[in-house]
């Protein structure tokens, strides 16, 4: 079966098995104490007796990720999830475990791993620069979560028998609420906003509860706003697809799954592509009535830029996008982020991101539908209801203030209730006094000090 020996200051287990090729092989596995090495000893024999052994295989957790990524992720995941996941696998696995066999990873390597992510500084991508000196406790969690995913299917191509990443201790973790504008603070951002283009995605992300992806994705032909619709109060919006900058080799490896259009590329070399791709989710396919006052908004839109088009002439490149710059081409979300912060500093507004306004606009129709959650997932897009309730339905400290005068006007206001007085200092007659006095002579005694004390201050 299996025997242990001691090699220096480490514990051997000893076994054969046979390989794929029907090969006897030996496999030696070393560990610090002779209690790891007794329990692994009577884990091996425990399934080979069982017949749940897996025989070793010289595969690293490199060259299984490789794989957990064709195999798995090439079919389950969208353009961002895929370039997220390489990029973490790259970054974080692969340099710290990556060249150790995937078989000998145990709970105690997963611990031991998770303290060194702790000590791993981020890495900075083009885009986003690190605004941490060492990986969250976020960060490390997605990676951990990650982890367990894939040594699930290692499982189920039975290249392991448990998975050591299943009962990780994580890292505390307690996501902060993002800070929002109220109601008045959104009218003064509009009011001194006077670049049109981000005061049309301003009012699309807060009254119509719109991720940047979606604004940058909406086309004309998917916004009714007739005189008929505005007239009815039915002018309304499609949302089926999102504008994303995608890397290049990453929609080729996925043959371009989900993706509506390529815009051509401007830069000679670059290997991101400005995209129309399908939405998030499911749920975020969705029709949003709007307002009056924004379909007005959009109707005057649309008509400066078809003067536009018809002033540009050929120059246009129109793709039906409703934002987008002024020669018809896509607007990079980071665009409108940048005016974005040049509002805020110019009218001094509060610190917030542009994706805030999304969930102003949450907190806002929750307002005034007085929580109704579903009416409100309808227009967010959201797959689970959990989602507002747990992330966007945030409280303001005005609308508690209501609450509390709402609750006294509608409960302490009652004429039946008890009246209740703030307490007031009881008095006592000097008939009372003397007589406590004379039935307590300690207490004479103490009265009589605190006298003598007063005179001789």
């Amino acid at each position: 079966m299996a025997s242990i020996a001691k090699r220096g200051k480490s514990y051997c287990v000893i076994y054969s098995y046979v390989n794929e090729q029907g090969e006897t092989k030996q496999k030696w596995e070393s560990f610090k104490t002779h209690k790891e090495a007794k329990a692994r000893k009577q884990t091996i024999e425990y399934e080979i007796m069982t017949g749940m052994f897996v025989a070793p295989k010289e595969l690293t957790v490199e060259e299984f990720m490789e794989d957990f990524v064709r195999l798995y992720g090439e079919q389950r995941w969208s353009l961002g999830m895929y370039t997220g996941t390489v990029s973490t696998i790259r970054n974080y696995v692969n340099p710290i475990i990556g060249n150790r066999p995937i078989q000998s990873i145990t709970t105690r390597d997963v611990d031991n791993y998770i303290a060194k992510l702790r000590k791993t500084k981020p890495v900075s991508s083009p885009i986003r620069k690190t605004q941490t000196e060492y990986l969250s406790n976020a960060n490390i969690q997605k990676i951990i979560k990650m982890m367990r995913c894939a040594f699930h299917q290692a499982i189920r191509w039975d290249l392991i028998a448990k998975n050591p990443f299943e009962h990780a201790i994580l890292p505390p973790y307690r996501k902060s609420t993002r800070d929002i504008w109220n109601a008045e603070t959104i009218r003064k951002a509009l009011d001194a906003c006077e670049d049109s283009r981000l005061y049309l995605a301003m009012n699309l992300s807060f009254a119509c509860s719109l991720r940047m992806g979606e604004i940058l994705g909406l086309t004309w032909n998917n916004v009714h706003i007739t005189d008929a619709d505005i007239a009815a109060d039915n002018a309304w919006i499609y949302i089926d697809k999102e504008l994303q900058r995608a890397d290049y080799s990453v929609m080729q490896t996925l043959n371009n799954k989900d993706v509506y259009m390529i815009f051509p590329c401007v830069m000679e070399g670059a290997t991101t592509r400005l995209v129309l791709k399908a939405p998030k989710t499911e749920s975020s396919v969705r029709r949003i009535w709007l307002p009056k006052t924004l379909a007005y908004i959009l109707r005057k839109w649309q008509d400066s830029q078809n003067e536009l088009k018809e002033f540009l002439g050929d120059e246009y490149q129109d793709y039906d996008l409703v934002v987008a710059q002024k020669n018809g081409r896509p607007c990079d979300g980071r665009v409108i982020e940048k005016e974005f912060e040049r509002l805020k500093k110019k009218a001094e507004l509060p610190n917030v991101v542009f994706h805030s306004l999304r969930h102003s606009s949450t907190t806002y129709k929750l307002k005034l539908n007085h929580g109704d959650l579903k009416a409100t997932q309808g227009d967010t897009g959201h797959a689970e209801i959990e989602m507002i309730t747990k992330v966007y339905a945030h409280i303001l400290d005005e609308d508690r203030k209501i609450n509390a005068q709402k609750f006294d006007s509608a409960f302490y206001s009652n004429p039946d209730l008890r009246q209740v007085k703030a307490p007031q200092a009881q008095g006592i007659s000097a008939e009372q006094l003397l007589s406590q006095l004379k039935e307590s002579p300690e207490l004479a005694s103490a009265l009589a000090q605190l006298l003598a004390g007063g005179k001789a201050g």
